[in-house]
C-alpha cells in the first residue's frame, strides 16, 4: 500500500465528518483554519527535512509518489491538513457541556431567571 492510498483512507474519513460538520451547519471558522494549516504546513516542512535529513525518518522509495518539498515526500503533508481540519471540526459537532457554555450562559447562578 503506497502512502498516498493510506491518505486517502483517512482523509476520506475526515471528509464525512467535515460534510456532517456542514450540514449540521455546526463548522469552525474557515479563515483561522487557513492560517494555522499554513503555518503549520510551514513548520512540518521544516521540521520534515530536518528528521528525514538527520536519519531519524525514512520512506520506502516504492511506496512514496516521488513528489518533494525539499527532501519531504509530499504525502508527508498530509497528516498535518487532516489535523487541522478534524480536531476543531469535531469539537464543533461534539454536544457542549457545562465547561464549553458561552460565558454568558455559564455565569448565571442556579435560581436566576
Amino acid at each position: 500500500m503506497t502512502y498516498w492510498a493510506l491518505n486517502a483512507f483517512f482523509l476520506g474519513a475526515i471528509l464525512i465528518v467535515v460534510i456532517a460538520a456542514l450540514l449540521a451547519r455546526r463548522t469552525p471558522r474557515w479563515r483561522a483554519l487557513a492560517i494555522t494549516a499554513v503555518v503549520l504546513l510551514v513548520m512540518t516542512a521544516l521540521f520534515d527535512n530536518v528528521m528525514i535529513a538527520v536519519g531519524l525518518v525514512g520512506y520506502d522509495p516504492a511506496r512514496i509518489s516521488g513528489a518533494k518539498l525539499g527532501i519531504a515526500p509530499l504525502e508527508d503533508f498530509s497528516y498535518a491538513i487532516a489535523a487541522v481540519v478534524l480536531l476543531p471540526v469535531l469539537w464543533h459537532l461534539l454536544p457542549r457541556s457545562a465547561s464549553r457554555a458561552t460565558p454568558h450562559e455559564g455565569s448565571r447562578q442556579e435560581g436566576e431567571a
